[in-house]
């Protein structure tokens, strides 16, 4: 792994500069953002979120409308430069949880591109049309409104599965350090060009997938929705990086048997990452034999940026989130929170905690909040539960509220479980939970969408199954068959929603 340097400068998009400082020269001219046939170069890219960075200096807290679109990358390219936190809103929210959001962040104005209609919560704010205007002279980039490292730079809220979504203040420290620990172990230049179709309201799609390429002095493609076509003209027209959602690399893998030309422009990828969810190990696999290219998967999440990769110079192992990233401390512990799980052995399981310059300073308005997601000795406790194995690979085996099964004097992992019935053909879709057990404490439930619905596997053909690949004691002893799994915007399958009769 090779020593990386951390650039904690206020500059977090030093091609940016160098474009505004010589505005004819070749990096003014490079391209940096492409959403469908709407583009800006590095030069335009200054002139038109310089005016619009100091239109919004003085404002506080500023709220972005966050559409797929071009006009949410420059507004909040231009908060950054401005020095002013931006609040990303996810346009598909109810009424409510923006109500909430509002409320809570208070900002004082709101971004939105010019004509998009936006919801009565937002009807007491004042509203700032984003002008693209390419044509507009150029004027000088502002200096950042700080020079210190923790000052706050996007406040994204969570998707509130136990309550309502919190502000996870993140400062430009975390966002300089996480996209230069990913530089390092993706081997990310400013050669490099990424596609995707990912929102950008949240981490994924903002931070990795906007504001990543822009660090580096790259530029993006941004397909505006996924779409397989979309993937496979990108990367056959010179795209270097694919980031998406385990959903997305589904759709691409069950896409792949019919379309060759789509395998063809995925075996030109140099990088295809998965993140925000567990790939399942399938999909891995039927990727890999239809094009010769492995997915690599990563680790984060609002809270914390990014955790853990694997390296583009390291094994692609299916199933693994890779190691820890530069700057960032990776543990395991015990149910208590503070007692070490030093085995790698790739079966005992822990709770994954870590530390570093990527974690985000607080839960906005949420000093308690705050204070109980850290340990005492300030390691942030992610809820997520894991092993190791003998190499340092971190395998993910689910959430610990909704993924931790205790069964028969084990702790069970539901993720391993669903990657396994997920290679049965008769399973097309599966989640995996626990349901109290007097004998056992808790049993095994697997959700299944079958296949052929006309003809769904049954508990014993899957019991079976399972106890062959893994283990007799992870099992499941009810399973039930469903037209589809419920899921939120990013694909991930929400288990709080799976209840029974």
């Amino acid at each position: 792994m090779s020593p990386l340097s951390l650039d904690l400068s206020p500059d977090l998009f030093p091609a940016l500069t160098e474009a505004q400082a010589d505005p004819d020269g070749p990096g003014a001219h490079r391209p940096a953002l492409r959403f469908g046939d709407r583009s800006l170069t590095y030069g335009e890219l200054a002139a038109t979120a310089s005016p619009l960075a100091a239109r919004v200096a003085e404002a506080g807290r500023i709220a972005v409308w966050a559409t797929p679109t071009l006009e949410t990358a420059v507004a909040v390219v231009a908060a950054l430069l401005a020095g002013v936190p931006a609040v990303p809103l996810n346009p598909k929210s109810g009424e409510s949880e923006l109500g909430h959001i509002v409320s809570d962040s208070a900002p004082t104005l709101v971004l939105a591109a010019q004509g998009t209609q936006l919801p009565p919560a937002l009807a007491a704010l004042e509203r700032l049309d984003i002008d693209i205007d390419t044509s507009a002279p150029a004027t000088s980039l502002p200096s950042p409104g700080t020079s210190d490292p923790e000052t706050p730079a996007l406040i994204v809220y969570t998707s509130g599965t136990t309550g309502p979504p919190k502000g996870a203040v993140i400062p430009r420290r975390a966002i300089a350090t996480t996209l230069d620990a990913l530089a390092d172990a993706w081997q990310w230049t400013g050669d490099d060009v990424l596609v995707h179709g990912l929102p950008l309201f949240h981490v994924h799609g903002l931070i990795l997938g906007i504001l990543g390429p822009l660090r580096r002095g790259g530029s993006v493609r941004h397909l505006g929705r996924f779409e397989t076509a979309g993937v496979a003209r990108e990367l056959s027209e010179g795209a270097t990086m694919l980031f998406g959602v385990p959903t997305m690399y589904h759709r691409i893998a069950e896409t792949l048997p019919d379309d060759p030309a789509l395998a063809k422009a995925l075996a030109r990828a140099r990088l295809l990452v998965s993140g925000s969810a567990a790939l399942p190990v399938h999909d891995h696999e039927r990727i890999a034999q239809a094009t010769g290219r492995r997915v690599i998967e990563r680790y984060g999440m609002t809270e914390t940026l990014m955790n853990t990769s694997v390296r583009a110079d390291g094994e692609p192992r299916a199933g693994t989130v890779g190691v820890p990233l530069p700057g960032v401390e990776l543990r395991l512990t015990e149910e208590d929170g503070t007692t070490a799980v030093e085995a790698y052995d790739g079966e005992t399981v822990g709770e994954i905690q870590v530390r570093g310059p990527n974690l985000f300073t607080e839960y906005l308005n949420r000093p308690e909040a705050t204070a109980a997601a850290f340990t005492e000795d300030g390691w942030f406790r992610t809820g997520d539960m894991a092993v190791r194995d003998p190499d340092g690979y971190v395998r993910i085996v689910g959430r610990k509220a909704t993924d931790l099964i205790k069964s028969g004097g084990y702790k069970i992992g539901a993720g391993e479980i669903e990657n396994a019935l997920l290679e049965h053909p008769g399973v097309r879709e599966a989640a995996v939970t626990g349901e109290p057990d007097a004998d056992l404490g808790e049993r095994i439930v697997a959700w299944i969408v079958p296949a052929d619905p006309q003809s769904p596997p049954t508990v014993d053909e899957l019991a079976d199954h399972v106890a062959r690949r893994l283990a007799p004691h992870k099992r499941p002893r009810v399973v039930h068959h469903l037209d589809a799994l419920p899921r939120n915007d990013m694909g991930k399958i929400m288990k709080r929603a799976l209840t029974h009769d």
